[in-house]
């Protein structure tokens, strides 16, 4: 007799329940911003990606309805095809010109650029050396290329010099990859550092700007330009997503990169093109971050804030070391974690619990706006003192 071959799927879920690692979506309604509606109730947002507070922007809003207006809806098709319009060119013109490189290309998604880079630039006869942290991108990436997969313990330089003085040599091309904010810690990838073990063992560098976009450097470049890296030769991936508060992803570099890329990276060359509307809105976000630097300064200054007020209020919190709006508190299992988050929530604190698989440690993470108040910040670690017992290990 015939078994039933989804059977697997019910005692899979089961499991999952059972180890404290089911997720659920939760609705939010209305425009995002430091507070928004979750499922009803009024709550400051510490959980969201929009750094700059400009994915709720009306300048944005006005820029994506005007493309639409003039662009229609969707693409249409693949760049090479019917999707290609004026609009991508300007938005990657406008990458370029903010990361100091020759030339940009925009991807439906960061995840795709990360997946369409990999894939075009290794294969079977290469080597990809990760940081153990990177994310789920950058990673699939490796595995989809073909190519030969190590990873070295994160932000390990002695470690990853061992490994690249013991197989280098083995393989025709090297490509180093890591994210330069790591999303889930908050700290920064030592870049100055890569570079120079690049240079020496002849290895492509990919770093991952998704979190560090608008956000690091004097002007917001990311954080090539926080390190003084600019113009250093290397490939920076990141995202639209996040402080440009739109959707797509992007590649920048040299001319020669560039069209490469556009000639082999197949998740740019088989998927249509980003949307009109949200070509625009990134474009808009680019504009304003250029033109709006206190937007940026409010950020650090609202970081900052933050990080002085746990010091001095609750110092036996686990704080993990970070350099970025992104600070994580780290709890000793899944079921503490969920159990802060609830916490927090029924104090109108949305700061969502992170678990295992995801992370290899339990943590409440926490994302700081440029439009939290110092009133928000306050509220925050007066409801952590609340509940601080919870969060000893």
């Amino acid at each position: 007799m015939a078994t039933n071959p989804y059977a697997w799927l019910e005692a899979s879920l089961a499991t999952i329940h059972q180890a404290n690692w089911y997720r659920s979506v939760q609705t939010i309604h209305g425009r995002p911003g430091a507070t928004v509606i979750l499922e009803g109730c009024e709550v400051i947002n510490f959980a969201s990606n929009d750094y700059l507070g400009l994915a709720g922007d009306e300048r944005l809003q006005t820029a994506a309805i005007a493309a639409i207006q003039e662009l229609g809806t969707g693409s249409t098709g693949s760049r090479l095809l019917s999707g290609h319009r004026e609009l991508h060119k300007e938005l990657e013109k406008g990458i370029a010109s903010t990361k100091q490189t020759d030339d940009a290309v925009i991807f439906s998604s960061g995840y795709l650029a990360n997946l369409g880079a990999i894939t075009a630039l290794v294969g079977k006869r290469d080597l990809i050396v990760s940081d153990q942290y990177n994310h789920s991108s950058l990673k699939n990436g490796a595995i989809l290329s073909g190519a030969a997969f190590i990873e070295y313990p994160h932000c390990d330089i002695a470690e990853l010099r061992e490994k690249l003085h013991q197989q280098r040599q083995n393989y025709r091309r090297c490509l180093i990859i890591t994210d330069s904010v790591f999303s889930m810690d908050g700290d920064l990838c030592p870049l100055p550092a890569l570079l120079n073990l690049a240079e020496e063992f002849s290895c492509m560098l990919l770093v991952d700007e998704a979190h560090a976009t608008g956000v690091l450097g004097k002007t917001g470049a990311g954080c090539v330009e926080y390190f003084e890296c600019t113009g250093k030769q290397l490939i920076q991936i990141g995202t639209l997503s996040k402080a440009l508060g739109s959707l797509g992803g992007y590649v920048a570099g040299s001319a020669d990169l560039i069209d490469f890329l556009r000639n082999r990276a197949p998740s740019w060359i088989y998927t249509t093109a980003l949307s009109p509307a949200d070509t625009a809105a990134a474009l808009a976000a680019i504009k304003i971050i250029q033109e709006e630097p206190q937007r940026r300064i409010q950020l650090w200054q609202n970081v900052n804030y933050l990080k002085q007020l746990i010091k001095e209020q609750i110092p036996d919190l686990k704080l993990l070391p970070t350099e970025s709006s992104i600070l994580c508190l780290q709890l000793p299992s899944a079921a503490a974690a969920l159990t802060a988050g609830k916490q927090l929530r029924e104090a109108g604190i949305f700061a969502p619990a992170i678990r295992p698989p995801t992370v290899p440690t339990s943590r409440i993470r926490i994302s700081v706006m440029a439009t939290h108040t110092y009133l928000h910040i306050e509220k925050l670690v007066n409801s952590l003192q609340k509940i601080q017992r919870g969060f000893y290990c």
